[in-house]
């Protein structure tokens, strides 16, 4: 095999159709059945809904998936019970660039380049509602954003923190046949487990302690318009059947009523976690999944798209100029030097992060400086304990070490307090009680 065959050669042509993406087929083989496809990913279980189905009770419902590259496919592991394996090596995330033997579970998996290639049409302008981007991860997101707005389909967003997915979700909203109608935005993260079931289907007067009178919820609210549920996978356990049934039935019913009420709205989600892998771990209801992940989209990280940084810039210097009550200005581009630091840079944050980088440097300077963003501040000297009781030393040296993990994580957070606190494993309540008590902002 070639150098050029043990790979997946990726390349964006000029059509009469307009631009494509044209990439080589995988082959994968397993209990007597070939998959070939070059998408840009495939998963792989024991489930229906998977790309590739596997019969060995080994095998857990979404073992692991493979992402395609501009030289291979990622292979990464699902949260799988009996694990991935590559050779033998059990792997979590590798790069497959030639042929191997996968092993999941007890099932043994083919995995082969094909010669055979497939076209996949680029969305041709750089732009689609209010996202931006002149890059091809960003040109596919578009062209799959330009189909299922004219749908009125369920769809689930994934990507990490920051990345835009409530933007790509008000772009659908916008562009689809709904777009006179209200836009919704339920924070499934935010919301305390007791009140979830109110914020969603609404209450009567009565129904609970402090319902002094009737509300709707949010399903109600969206009336002829979409309703977006950020961060669902924080959903509740106990509140997941409710959800699917208003979504299969169509209706809901208040908290404390006896009748239904229909629903009218497309149902948009959103979620920076896996929820196959929550599905394996029994903390998300796989029909629950299912009945979200009608269509699925994946927005790319900013590293993935660092092309794209020129225009976000531009169009993050007019919406922060606005934002910010200050003058309009002509948009300067930053210079070479400054556009390399800049793409150096590992925006942990993502876009989230990027907007901060620009609403401060508009602020502080006026123009985009080359700054580092979101840098944490430097550890204080250590403690001296010299002269401290056993009590007081522990608790000045507690005292700084809380302050300088909150700072370091909040920095790596872009800013964003729900994140930090998710990635840190802390109660968000007690992060920002936390937060408060050492002037952190």
């Amino acid at each position: 095999m070639s150098e050029r065959e043990a790979g997946v050669a990726t390349e964006v042509l000029q059509t009469g159709a307009g631009p494509v993406l044209r990439a080589r087929k995988v082959l994968l083989e397993a209990d007597g059945q070939t998959l070939g496809s070059a998408a840009e990913r495939l998963s792989i279980g024991s489930v229906a809904g998977n790309d590739l189905v596997l019969a060995d009770r080994s095998v857990s419902r979404f073992h692991a998936e493979l992402l395609r590259g501009e030289r291979g496919y990622r292979l990464r592991d699902l949260g799988s019970t009996n694990g991935t394996f590559v050779g033998g090596l059990r792997v979590n995330d590798a790069l497959l660039e030639r042929e191997a033997t996968l092993t999941l579970g007890g099932a043994t998996v083919r995995f082969s380049f094909a010669r055979e290639q497939e076209e996949q049409p680029l969305f041709a302008a750089t732009r689609f509602g209010t996202l931006v981007g002149q890059s091809v991860p960003m040109r596919v997101l578009f062209s799959s954003l330009e189909r299922l707005a004219k749908t009125q389909a369920t769809v689930l967003i994934h990507g990490e923190s920051g990345t835009g997915k409530e933007d790509v979700a008000r772009s659908l909203h916008e562009q689809g046949p709904r777009a006179a109608g209200p836009f919704v935005v339920v924070d499934c993260g935010s919301i305390p487990a007791e009140l979830v079931e109110s914020e969603l289907f609404g209450h009567e007067k009565g129904a609970f302690t402090g319902a002094a009178g009737e509300r709707k919820g949010a399903f109600e609210a969206a009336k002829g318009g979409t309703l977006f549920l950020d961060e669902v996978g924080e959903l509740p356990l106990a509140v997941q059947p409710r959800l699917l049934r208003a979504l299969e039935a169509r209706q809901v019913k208040r908290v404390g009523a006896d009748a239904y009420r229909p629903v009218d709205a497309r149902i948009l989600a959103a979620t920076h976690r896996d929820l196959r892998e929550a599905v394996n771990r029994g903390q998300f209801r796989e029909d629950l999944y299912y009945r979200l992940a009608v269509a699925t989209v994946h927005v790319p990280a900013l590293r993935e798209h660092l092309d794209d940084l020129p225009l976000l810039l531009e169009a993050l210097w007019g919406r922060a100029t606005t934002e910010l009550g200050l003058p309009q200005r002509p948009y300067a581009p930053p210079g070479p030097q400054t556009l390399r630091e800049l793409q150096r840079l590992p925006w942990e944050g993502n876009v989230r992060e990027l907007r901060n980088f620009v609403e401060r440097s508009l602020a502080l300077a006026g123009d985009l400086e080359p700054v580092v963003p979101a840098a944490a501040p430097a550890p204080g000297p250590p403690v001296d304990t010299a002269t401290l009781s056993y009590g007081e030393a522990r608790d000045a040296v507690v005292e700084r070490f809380e302050r300088d993990f909150l700072a370091d994580r909040l920095a790596r957070a872009g800013g964003n307090v729900s994140r930090m606190a998710r990635e840190a494993r802390m109660d968000r309540a007690y992060a920002i009680k936390l937060l408060h008590r050492h002037k952190l902002k």
